[in-house]
């Protein structure tokens, strides 16, 4: 077993079974549909972070063609202007036909050398072009994570422990939300959401991994940092739900069993 990097094929089965944990606790709710979500995504980040690891083959041929062309036309180019004129200044008899002749070869020099500039630009462009090429698709796949963890931050916003104990001394609002769970489901449900935070953040660090790009790495750093913050808030209202444990101890001993489910 390796220690030192993330599994994909880990963080696959450790979604999967945190879906089959939820659809046996809350079946058929939102919840439930968006751990399915970020299976597929699981299982797509897999495949991704393969393609991703794999050199495009194809493309660093064309580069290497074109930065061998690039290379070819610059040669070519000072060989054919540079030494004829070299030899023109070699050849004449006086210093002012010299210096004439150095005139000329100034600026043509001047302009090989604005060529070489622009033609080391192309190159660089070009050795550079797989990795952009390969940080659009992380960039893009890094964002749908961003995009989840706040899907999976509006379930929970609503999971206001103090609701609960609102709702029993009838003090909610017509449009106050209906918690429909017990204390021990609603801390179920939390912890849910904060392994699926968890988990999120690992996917996205899956994808720079082994993808040196800083772009991508500040990206999923980005997410990590907000997979984190929504988690705290989450496990506030958790240790609010542990300050003010009314079950009473018959239901508690029933739920004690499960309360890694």
């Amino acid at each position: 077993m390796n220690y030192i990097s993330l599994n994909p094929g880990e963080i696959v089965q450790t979604v999967s079974q945190l879906r089959s944990r939820i659809d046996d606790r809350f079946p058929d709710s939102g919840l439930a549909n968006v751990c399915r979500q970020l299976l597929h995504i699981s299982q797509q980040a897999e495949q991704k972070t393969e393609w991703i690891d794999r050199p495009i083959r194809w493309m660093r041929a064309l580069v290497w063609l074109g930065c061998g062309t690039f290379l070819a036309m610059c040669l070519v180019s000072i060989y054919l202007v540079i030494p004829p004129l070299a030899q023109e200044i070699i050849g004449t008899s006086t210093i002012d036909e010299a210096s004439a002749e150095l005139e000329v070869l100034v600026p043509n020099i001047e302009a090989e050398l604005n060529v070489l500039i622009l033609l080391g630009g192309a190159i660089f462009f070009l050795l550079t072009l797989e990795g952009r090429f390969k940080r659009i698709r992380a960039l893009a796949a890094i964002h749908e994570l961003r995009s989840l963890a706040h899907i999976i931050d509006m379930h929970q916003l609503t999971k206001d422990p103090e609701r609960l104990f609102i709702a029993r001394q009838s003090m909610n609002t017509q449009a106050s939300p209906e918690l429909g769970m017990s204390q021990f489901e609603l801390r179920r449900y939390l912890d849910y959401c904060s392994e699926m935070l968890a988990l999120t953040g690992k996917i996205a660090a899956l994808y720079v991994q082994r993808f040196d790009d800083s772009v991508a790495l500040s990206s999923a750093n980005e997410v990590e940092a907000l997979t984190t913050g929504l988690s705290r808030k989450i496990w506030q209202k958790i240790l609010i739900l542990h300050t003010y444990d009314n079950e009473s101890p018959q239901s508690s001993t029933q739920a004690s069993p499960d309360k890694t489910g």
